[in-house]
């Protein structure tokens, strides 16, 4: 049987971050009907609406039964409550099959270092090594997750 991680091979940057967290660029349709064949329940889509897209993401993530949650990290600033909001979306599927996707992977690279650190007891730089090999690239999205993990768990 294929796995959830499997099913997104070719998306730009997947990475399985835990066994049921898999993150990456944006997926095709094709990737999101493999990812719920595969067992897939969630898919939390970081782009914002305007963002294009090939297909109506939404529509068929709901159409296949995904639940579906959009958290728009973009242009907005990089606060406290939007890191709540993905992290939000991403512990409404605790030990389930979860999608946390960007255009690039470049933007899940924040949170997943929030939620390595504090849902999952990763070491800094565990979690920073593993965002970056997701398509981390930028320093203040680094910044974010890292600035957030510290003021809000029990690291230095």
């Amino acid at each position: 049987m294929t796995t959830p991680f499997e099913a997104m091979r070719g998306v730009v940057n997947v990475t399985q971050f835990l066994p049921t967290l898999v993150a990456g660029g944006q997926p095709e349709l094709r990737h999101l009907e493999a990812f719920k064949a595969a067992g897939g329940k969630a898919v939390v889509d970081i782009r914002a609406p305007s963002e294009p897209r090939a297909f109506d993401e939404p529509g068929a993530a709901r159409a296949l039964g995904l639940d579906y949650a959009q958290v728009a990290v973009g242009p907005t600033p990089l606060t406290d409550e939007l890191m709540e909001r993905v992290l939000a979306a991403l512990r409404r599927h605790p030990g389930e099959n979860v999608l946390l996707h960007c255009a690039s992977g470049n933007r899940t690279g924040g949170p997943m270092i929030a939620h390595l650190i504090l849902d999952h007891g990763f070491e800094e730089e565990d979690a920073v090594q593993l965002a970056t090999r997701g398509g981390l690239r930028s320093p203040e999205i680094l910044a974010w997750g890292l600035n957030y993990a510290r003021r809000h768990g029990d690291h230095p």
